[in-house]
């Protein structure tokens, strides 16, 4: 089930501690291979020895031994999967706001892998706002939260906040990695970034789009096995993205045809770039002088890139848009999947604070052609990149 996968398994201060030596039990058992990180107080709760036996691993503790000072980056990056179980109600609030005081926090704070947390905590605790303040950013910084159960606490109530058991979380793990196959084979297309539209060799017309929501989800397409085509306006930032095939393109018309030259090939087509809707009817061969009061520039429309692949699309191609909107969002996202004839929109509303161009977070609401409305939270990019495939998947590849 889990033979080959890396999970870096951290551990902090809680009663449920002495669950994760099941749990490591588990992973072992299921053909992984398993490091473990405590926290100093986590040391209190379980033994390290009965861990470090089971992982066949010794544990690590101490922020400043000079062996774990080497591993703090590595580790983050030699894990496929680092999973935090428990996660206690301090450790949680370190994590939200950054802290680094121990050696697990510093493996935090620099993995590259994905992270998952299994709270564990008194109901009084988990019902705190505070508590669902920093929940919440967590997963906007993209990191999975594996829900807690309700059940007999530590205090002897009975409520909500009970750590997941292990067999639970050992499912959720396989599940989680047993995704990460499930685009395997296919071949995806992503759009991502602005346009120029250019008046003169100086001057263009463009937008503020920074390309990070459509770069976001071709590295979590390639990230589900999927081979991916990346159609990349002029971002601001050199994008390097192993694995994924790059097309660089600067105006409407170039993302255009290159679309239309690999569409034909693709199983799946994501439609995240802002593209323009007008360009110059002329473009000056010389600068243009400021000379007069006034300007005029001619405009025409821009083909319609993502109408156009609808109206090619072969039965079992899927195709995705984005509807970024400031008025009437839902309908006008809505009457844009039918006029395009896409099988999902992905819209976003200026009117939300942290969404739209330029920001690192984004909110969405996806419409499908069957009628079904998907509403999803303020997160990270990545985070609702995920959240996207994870909806087409469920719908169209399941």
């Amino acid at each position: 089930m889990l033979k080959g996968k890396k999970i870096l398994l951290g551990i902090t201060g809680s009663i449920a501690a002495y669950k994760s030596i099941l749990l490591v039990r588990l992973l072992v058992k299921a053909g992984a291979e398993v490091k473990v990180i405590m926290t100093p107080a986590a040391k209190d709760f379980a033994p390290a020895l009965s861990l470090s036996t089971l992982s066949r691993n010794p544990v690590l503790t101490d922020l400043f031994d000079e062996q774990s000072w080497s591993n703090h980056v590595m580790l983050g990056r030699w894990a496929d999967l680092m999973i935090i179980a428990p996660l206690s109600c301090n450790s949680l609030a370190k994590m939200a706001n950054g802290q680094c005081d121990n050696l697990l926090l510093a493996v935090y704070l620099s993995a590259t892998c994905p992270v998952a947390i299994a709270p564990a905590m008194d109901e009084d605790m988990w019902h705190h706002p505070s508590t669902k303040q920093n929940l919440t950013q967590l997963e906007k910084f993209g990191n999975h939260i594996i829900p807690v159960n309700h059940g007999e606490l530590a205090s002897g109530l009975i409520g909500e906040g009970r750590m997941a058991e292990p067999e639970a979380i050992a499912d959720w793990i396989s599940a989680f990695f047993n995704q990460q196959t499930s685009l395997q084979g296919k071949k995806a297309l992503v759009t991502a970034g602005p346009t120029y539209e250019h008046i003169d060799p100086v001057r263009f017309m463009g937008n503020h789009s920074s390309g990070k929501m459509g770069i976001a989800l071709a590295e979590e397409l390639n990230r589900r096995g999927a081979a991916v085509t990346l159609v990349l306006g002029p971002v601001s930032m050199p994008v390097t993205l192993p694995g994924i095939a790059i097309i660089h393109v600067r105006s409407a018309d170039d993302m255009y045809q290159a679309c239309h030259a690999c569409f034909d090939q693709m199983d799946l087509a994501i439609m995240a770039a802002a593209v323009a809707d007008y360009t110059p009817v002329t473009r000056a061969d010389e600068k243009i002088k400021k000379k007069e009061e006034q300007l005029t520039i001619t405009l025409q429309k821009t083909k319609d890139i993502l109408r156009s692949l609808g109206e090619q699309k072969k039965a079992g191609q899927v195709l995705i848009g984005f509807a970024l909107e400031t008025n009437n969002e839902a309908a006008h996202a809505k009457e844009k999947l039918i006029s395009k004839k896409a099988d999902m929109i992905v819209l976003n509303s200026l009117k939300d604070a942290g969404a739209g161009f330029g920001t690192d977070t984004n909110k969405i609401t996806i419409f499908d052609k069957s009628g079904k409305q998907f509403d999803f939270e303020m997160k990270s990019k990545k985070a609702v990149a995920a959240d996207i495939i994870n909806s087409i998947s469920s719908i169209y590849y399941a």
